[in-house]
């Protein structure tokens, strides 16, 4: 979810918020001051139902509108509160509270055009400045979403330091018992067992889109990165990943179909490469929230170790909201197979699924703390010709961390990643706490 879409409910609101502190007329009858009261106490439909149920009657009254405007919104009702809140600024044009709540139905109804207008007219009427700059914030939330769909190139750089306690993902154990030897206890090496160093990165993408109309977009995108050690540069890596594809928009679903090919080396050397096609529909009910659902089929291929070639297949939904408080959660599950392409290697492939789960806040205009977490367990297929066991695998991942943003373009982002992977083979059982610090330039 984009950062306009998660944040333009909360700006409005905060809009909303600051307006809402002067009267809109002397002495409002009950149904209304009580209405107002159930909205400010998160009973918007509450509010919405009563307000409804005698708009044939009320409906003229601007108080009355424009509660019912307010209403309407926080349940999602942005037509009903178009209506409400035109019958408001036809008797009361100078009405800045019910402006505000206008430009924020006609921008969820996909109006952009018509919100900036009337946001602008209200930003004109000499209303507080904490409010002018909340309608600052939100026009130029609209300028970044006309942008969006615009056709762009946009690029970043980034780079990094930090202090990984296990870069090989080694077992902590070196001693380990071979049940195919008849027990026999063997010692690993030096460099196959928990490794801690110091690390550094750099990394650098650019992505476009060409709208062809205004359903239809081709996307592209290359990124890569690297990252070496400052002691045991024999586990340094290197990413480098690309797509070309398409995007199609009905109302509010999007269908992408994209192909993806990628590359994994560690020393200089190809440990990995991957290649494939996803395709991904996102259904957005409205501009705080989005489902998306994706399903990915792809090929991999090791260099030098082909009996581990195998074909995955991963299928998935997410669903992701924004509150008014500026926090946004996302959950999501997943399942897939990895199946091996040689025979008589069943204990290569696996069955695969898992599930994530995040928070994001809003601290201020410039600082969001993070905090997700994911859980996956793996089933193999066969039994390890060495250890005599169907292997199982269950990992677990908290990142917890913050975003910076100190200048327009220019973000900061301090982190704590834990990762911690259980198996009932030892040598495939390893944890890892990753501390670093990523500074990003936008383009």
């Amino acid at each position: 979810m984009s950062f306009f879409k998660r944040s333009a409910p909360w700006i409005l609101l905060a809009c909303t918020s600051v307006l809402l502190a002067g009267p809109v007329r002397a002495e409002p009858d009950a149904l209304v001051r009580e209405s107002l009261l159930l909205v400010e106490q998160g009973k918007a439909q509450q509010a919405f139902d009563r307000l409804a149920a005698v708009e044939p009657e009320r409906a003229g009254d601007p108080d009355f509108d424009t509660v019912l405007g307010i209403a309407a919104n926080e349940t999602g009702q942005f037509t009903r509160a178009v209506f409400a809140l035109e019958r408001v600024l036809t008797v009361q044009p100078a009405n800045s509270r019910a402006r505000a709540e206008l430009g924020r139905a006609l921008f969820s109804l996909g109006d952009n055009q018509a919100a900036r207008q009337v946001l602008q007219e209200t930003k004109r009427d000499g209303i507080p400045p904490e409010a002018a700059r909340k309608i600052d914030e939100f026009l130029q939330a609209i300028d970044r979403n006309e942008e969006a769909a615009r056709s762009s190139i946009r690029g970043y750089l980034e780079a990094g330091i930090g202090r990984d306690s296990n870069i090989n993902s080694g077992p902590t154990n070196a001693n380990v018992a071979v049940p195919a030897l008849g027990g026999l206890v063997l010692t690993l090496g030096p460099t196959s067992v928990k490794l801690k160093d110091t690390f550094y990165s750099v990394g650098a993408g650019i992505s476009g889109r060409y709208v062809v109309d205004p359903r239809l977009s081709l996307i592209a995108g290359v990124s890569g990165g690297y990252r070496f050690n400052n002691d045991y540069n024999d586990f340094d890596t290197r990413q480098f990943d690309l797509n070309v594809g398409a995007s199609y928009k009905v109302d509010k679903n999007e269908y992408t179909v994209a192909a993806q090919a990628g590359a994994f080396a560690a020393d200089n050397h190809p440990v990995r490469n991957q290649w494939g096609v996803v395709g991904e529909w996102t259904h957005r009910p409205d501009a705080a929230s989005q489902w998306t659902t994706y399903l990915q089929l792809s090929t991999l291929r090791y260099p030098g170790q082909t009996l581990r070639d195998a074909d995955r297949y991963v299928i998935g939904t997410s669903y992701a909201t924004a509150f008014r408080s500026g926090l946004l959660a996302f959950g999501g599950v997943y399942a897939g197979t990895e199946n091996e392409r040689s025979a008589g290697v069943p204990h290569l492939g696996h069955r695969l699924a898992g599930l994530r789960a995040g928070l994001q806040q809003s601290v201020n205009a410039d600082v969001d703390v993070f905090a997700n977490m994911g859980y996956e367990v793996r089933r193999y297929g066969g039994v390890d010709p060495l250890f005599l066991v169907t292997r199982r695998d269950q990992q677990t991942s908290l990142n917890l961390g913050l975003t910076w943003v100190p200048v327009v373009n220019w973000r900061i982002t301090p982190q704590l990643s834990l990762l911690k992977t259980n198996s009932n083979i030892a040598i495939s059982e390893f944890s890892k706490q990753v501390l670093s610090v990523t500074v990003r330039r936008d383009f």
